[in-house]
């Protein structure tokens, strides 16, 4: 490994201090570094704030004189909440800048290291691009697509099921795996569910295994009827708005006055063959800024979303246990392929294990 990847390695661990609060915008670090040593670093911590290319060069100061800048995203060079890095840059008489990948933005791609260059400034782009591009895959489905990134999560026996007949699923997998789930649920910007769930789980949604923070993800619920029931824990939280309830267009009129009384929002979806469109919603969704969205459940829901192809990455968990019958609940409901090589293939990226359990982390391949 040569000393640019080195240093990007770096500069994509300060990036990930990000998760979870940055959204809409990527996860972005900064290195300054003069004489193969760190002057200044810096991370982008929420919308609105400093970037992490001006962190960095604050901290260095006037060491950044000469010096090289890491940062794994092409600075901005364009005004946002924030002013364009690049002038700040070129004040700084900064040497070299070290780019991971070029901003997908389609408004903006090119222009920061284009007027770095012209300025003067030696630029190298693409530096590890994989690695920061796996790392801002959110960010480049949002701004590319203006469509959220789609994750789901299935847990599931090893005979394929995610629930006994009666819809028992408390616990298939281990405290380990849950914990892992709860910390992909800080990362989201929203949980998606089917009102099925809710009715049989009642669920929190929210990330409360591994601490609360100050702002939860969104709880949105599927529910073509309005069937949710107005004791449901999703509408326990103190922060209001939090849950968005998807609903055809003919509800009844006074249970969705209650249900917006209780500080949820219901958004009207469009209807495809009696159930909710859910590409639609996503666009909805998008349109809410909401980047990134984690799929949970039920059956049905899982079904509908990979039949219509909507899912970005999945995570399944297999543990250790076997139903042993066929009166179960499946991981998907609804009409499958009748052939095995019309299967959904995936790319499995990683497989991990949580005491007993197997996590497969995977993106589909088509």
């Amino acid at each position: 490994m040569g000393i640019d990847e080195g240093f990007m390695k770096k500069t994509l661990r300060l990036a990930k201090k990000g998760l979870g609060s940055t959204s809409p915008n990527p996860l972005v670090g900064a290195l300054v570094v003069k004489d193969r040593q760190i002057v200044g670093s810096g991370y982008h911590k929420k919308a609105g704030a400093p970037h992490a290319e001006i962190e960095a060069l604050s901290m260095a100061g006037k060491s950044a004189k000469g010096a090289t800048l890491y940062v794994n995203l092409e600075p901005c060079n364009h005004f946002g909440r924030t002013p364009p890095c690049t002038k700040t840059i070129l004040k700084s008489s900064v040497k070299k800048v070290v780019v991971g990948m070029v901003d997908p933005n389609p408004h903006v791609t090119g222009g920061g290291c284009e007027f770095l260059s012209s300025h003067g400034v030696k630029v190298k782009c693409n530096v590890l691009e994989e690695e920061c591009k796996k790392l801002n895959e959110v960010y480049i489905k949002y701004i590319t697509k203006d469509k959220p990134f789609v994750i789901l999560k299935g847990a599931l026996t090893l005979d394929g099921w995610i629930a006994t007949q009666t819809g028992n699923s408390k616990w298939i997998t281990g405290e380990k795996s849950r914990k892992f789930v709860h910390s992909l649920r800080k990362r989201v910007d929203a949980i998606l569910v089917g009102v099925e769930t809710v009715i049989v789980d009642n669920p929190f949604l929210t990330p409360y295994l591994i601490g609360r923070s100050t702002s939860d993800p969104f709880r949105i619920i599927v529910d073509t009827n309005l069937r949710i029931p107005l004791h449901s824990k999703v509408f326990d939280s103190p922060k209001s708005g939090l849950t968005i309830i998807a609903v055809g267009s003919n509800v009844d009129s006074a249970k969705r006055k209650k249900i917006e009384d209780l500080g949820a929002r219901i958004v009207n979806c469009q209807i495809r063959n009696g159930r909710i469109d859910l590409a639609d919603l996503l666009d909805e969704l998008a349109k809410m800024s909401i980047s990134s969205v984690l799929v949970e459940g039920g059956a049905t829901l899982f079904g509908s979303m990979i039949r219509e192809e909507l899912v970005d990455k999945y995570y399944m968990f297999l543990a250790p246990k076997i139903l042993g019958g066929d009166n179960g609940v499946p991981f998907a409901r609804g009409p499958g392929c009748g052939n095995i090589e019309d299967c959904l293939p995936l790319k499995v990226l990683m497989v991990r294990r949580f005491d007993d359990d197997i996590m497969i982390e995977a993106y589909p391949q088509r």
